[in-house]
């Protein structure tokens, strides 16, 4: 694939400065005492059909400068300035029955920002990966994960902090160097070595990130996709007006300004997904830009940075289609005695959609001529957003949850301990508000499928969380 890669953009007349990324040395699966972190997930995924792997991988990588300031149109050119050796570890969950496997591997860059590395895309999306037969790979890709830091919940939950006899080894060398340790992993992923996809026939690579992740993952697009080439497909998710630095202390610091924008000769799809939280709390309001031939924006309704789903409810979701959160029980813990917010958070729709951007982004790779459809945007009034009603914002990626809603469902307003502003607010209507939308649960199922089909045949949505989403409103009892 890397090779159609630099023949189609030579055909299209650009030129993609590419070189070979190293195959780091692996090692693994990795045994022993104590289990991989972050694989703690309690859905049992045998039974689905899946294992889980954990592969050590080691080499040397490359850090990145640029001759000149980084501008705001992220059109970059990074150049090589120094190297050292790293040593980290990768999650593998994949079908255990080769058949199975669609082609497509799912790399995360795991999320530093709790001081921990955290999956929080596989959380959002392994409905979608398992019932379709995807791989996933989360990297740690970042210092913070592997020995540690400042963490705003006050725990060191890094790797040797947590297990030491079994992390112990990994080395680090700094920040700088992630950007091609993420490309070395995919390159190890493609290389056909047995580990660490075992006989999986590989076609496909996607570069996925959340938040922190989102905001490296965009320089990565803007300045490492094209030296190396590695990836088929961006799923930029949740990111801030800004990016990372290219090159960060204790190296020659190259500082990324203040709004960055996407590339717009990008030679790879990339779709960037945004809640509601993004937009005026994270800046990106400044960083709007028009779709393109090869991106899409997509922003949406009623959602929140984080949510009850990838909270709380998504750990255990065996699916197939995603569990609708629209009728659990408010939470304003997440975490007990550690996040405790100031109100409900946000029980919105975002992991459908975002399970939808992954699909659609797939199908991109796979059929070029067949782009997403391009979404509105959120309805903005200067510095707020214009909302209905009921208090739910206009515009933006429409789902049953806002446009047949039981609840105002918004990013911003929590308040709270540790990360609680980014987790949004619901706020549930009142009993005769509800019976005056909606006299019978025939006439709300009714609203409710009309607006998911629209969903779907938009493509944000996907049929099987449809058919979810249908089976827990005729279940709700809402209108009865």
């Amino acid at each position: 694939m890397r090779h159609l890669v630099l023949l189609l953009a030579a055909c299209l007349g650009v030129t993609i400065a590419a070189a070979e990324v190293p195959v780091p040395t692996v090692t693994g699966p990795i045994t022993g005492p104590g289990n991989p972190f972050v694989a703690s997930t309690t859905i049992d995924l045998a039974s689905l059909g899946y294992s889980e792997s954990e592969f050590f991988l080691e080499g040397t990588a490359t850090g990145y400068t640029s001759a000149a300031p980084l501008e705001d149109d992220g059109k970059w050119t990074a150049t090589a300035a120094t190297s050292a050796d790293f040593k980290t570890r990768i999650l593998v969950r994949r079908p255990t029955d080769p058949a199975r496997f669609n082609g497509t591997v799912v790399v995360e860059w795991l999320n530093v920002s709790g001081g921990l590395d955290a999956a929080p895309d596989w959380i959002f999306a392994h409905t979608l990966l398992m019932r379709e037969g995807y791989a996933w790979v989360g990297v740690s890709a970042q210092k913070v994960g592997i020995d540690g830091g400042s963490s705003p919940i006050g725990l060191n939950l890094s790797l040797k902090a947590l297990n030491p006899d079994r992390y112990g080894s990994l080395v680090h060398p700094g920040d700088t160097f992630s950007f091609d340790m993420f490309s070395q992993v995919a390159a190890a992923i493609r290389s056909g070595t047995p580990p660490p996809l075992g006989a999986l026939l590989v076609e496909r690579v996607i570069a996925v990130g959340e938040s922190q992740s989102a905001y490296r993952l965009t320089t990565y697009v803007n300045a490492v996709h094209r030296i190396a080439a590695i990836y088929d497909g961006y799923l930029i998710h949740s990111r801030a007006g800004s990016s990372a630095g290219l090159s960060q202390a204790p190296e020659a610091e190259v500082p990324a300004p203040e709004i960055v924008f996407v590339r717009d000769d990008l030679t790879a799809p990339v779709i960037t997904l945004q809640s509601e939280t993004d937009i005026f709390l994270l800046g990106f309001l400044e960083a709007r830009q028009n779709d393109s031939k090869r991106f899409r924006l997509w922003e949406v309704a009623g959602t929140a940075h984080g949510d009850l789903y990838q909270l709380i409810a998504g750990w255990n979701d065996e699916g197939p289609g995603a569990l609708d959160t629209t009728y659990l029980a408010p939470v304003i813990a997440p975490i007990p005695g550690i996040i405790e917010c100031d109100a409900a958070v946000n029980q919105g729709p975002h992991h459908y959609v975002v399970s939808a951007a992954i699909s659609q982004l797939d199908r991109w790779i796979r059929f070029p001529k067949r782009a997403p459809r391009k979404a509105p945007r959120l309805k903005v009034d200067e510095d707020a957003f214009v909302l209905d009603k009921h208090g739910n914002v206009r515009g933006g990626i429409r789902t049953p949850q806002v446009d047949v809603p039981l609840a105002t469902l918004s990013g911003l307003g929590q308040t709270g301990a540790a990360f609680c502003r980014l987790f949004g607010t619901t706020v549930p209507f009142d009993d005769a508000t509800i019976a005056s939308l909606y006299p019978s649960n025939r006439k709300y199922v009714a609203k409710v499928k009309r607006s998911g089909k629209a969903a779907v045949k938009r493509g944000f949505l996907l049929s099987t969380d449809y058919d979810a989403i249908v089976a827990a409103a005729e279940a709700s009892g809402v209108g009865e």
